[in-house]
């Protein structure tokens, strides 16, 4: 296993991202049929829950097709804004344990976890915690794989898919590569299966046998990353190119609150939340913003800038206040939020590079 790379890779991906959004939203949606995207003729499907997928409805689909397949199908307009809000959050959780955090799109992302905020030894820990907080923050469910390279770990992030992971140690590797359908293969769409297949390539087994020569003839540069992929080797590190320039934190309430008492209560919860994330970071910021999600999840935000830099719990609570202050709420409340922004992080400044280690430890 020479071959491997020592580091601890977890892919998150959520599930059902948009059309998850949009039942959390709305719960009348729940357990329904769902389609994010337009319901004219001329129409695309963006995305579908999976009580549509079960009827065949998949992203990119015509709608007309779509509706064929399930009839009592939902037709949602899409929401991007909200969709990168709730990724924002996401996100925000990922660096609290690592900077090194690529994002693929909203809805997934690496993270290399090798050497972490925490200290923890198990990346299959920390991938259990990522998704029980994105769980707690946002109310929608997220699947994980965790492996020694981004290769592996995205294919076992669909192993367990929803709401489900998968761990991937070295030992296991080659043997779980070996008996993957190859269309499984990440990176493998249905046009280079149909032409493997004609080759008696059906599993990953089958794709092993076949010499590098072979398939950089047949298949092209394309061919010598199957030969690679197929034994385990991906040497690709987690790009992060990100400073972070927010750090935040956010309740969803079980009940809508009108009391400011009641209100000051849950902004001190989340003043020492951000106290916390701040101290791992070893940031501070200017500018407070309060976040508030009324009755009818209308949203409202009111900003500060601060003359200094804060980063005690007191000195944002107090500026947190005063905006909540600044008018009186018509509507009860059923989301408060807090972020700290223009934060003292110097533009230039690079990500630090993962530190690799050996392999027996704990995943």
């Amino acid at each position: 296993m020479h071959e491997l790379s020592d580091r601890k890779i977890i892919h998150v991906d959520m599930d059902a991202f948009y059309a998850s959004v949009e039942q959390h939203d709305n719960p009348d949606l729940k357990g329904k049929p769902i389609a994010v995207g337009g319901s004219s003729d001329r129409g695309v499907v963006a995305a579908a829950s999976y009580e549509a997928r079960k009827y065949g409805v998949r992203s990119a689909m015509p709608s007309v097709t779509a509706k064929r397949l399930c009839p009592d199908l939902i037709f949602v307009k899409s929401r991007f804004d909200r969709y990168r809000e709730v990724s924002a959050q996401i996100r925000e959780i990922f660096y609290d344990y690592t900077d090194l955090v690529e994002p693929l799109s909203l809805d997934e992302a690496y993270l290399d976890v090798t050497e972490n905020k925490y200290n923890f030894p198990s990346a299959t820990i920390i991938a259990y915690e990522i998704r029980r907080r994105i769980y707690e923050v946002t109310g929608i469910t997220a699947s994980a794989g965790i492996s020694v390279n981004k290769f592996i770990a995205k294919i076992a992030s669909d192993y367990n898919k929803p709401n489900g992971q998968k761990t991937i140690v070295p030992e296991e590797i080659i043997p779980f590569l070996e008996q993957l359908d190859i269309r499984k293969f990440h990176g493998i769409g249905k046009v280079t299966a149909e032409k493997m297949y004609q080759f008696g390539i059906f599993t990953g087994f089958d794709l092993k046998q076949k010499s590098q020569e072979f398939l950089a003839d047949n298949f092209g540069k394309s061919g010598t990353h199957y030969y690679k992929i197929v034994r385990g080797m991906h040497k690709s590190p987690v790009k992060a190119d990100r400073i972070r320039k927010s750090l935040g934190a956010e309740r969803t309430f079980d009940e809508n609150i009108s009391s400011e008492i009641f209100m000051k209560e849950r902004l001190i919860q989340i003043a020492e939340e951000i106290e916390k994330r701040i101290a791992k970071s070893d940031v501070a910021g200017k500018t407070v913003t309060l976040k508030i999600k009324f009755r009818d999840f209308k949203t409202q935000t009111r900003s500060k800038t601060l003359p200094y830099f804060i980063r005690d719990k007191e000195a944002i609570l107090n500026t947190a206040i005063e905006l909540m202050e600044q008018e009186s709420f018509r509507e009860s409340v059923r989301l408060l939020g807090i972020t700290l922004s223009n934060l003292n992080t110097a533009k230039g400044e690079e990500e630090e590079d993962f530190v690799e280690v050996q392999l027996g430890f704990a995943f």
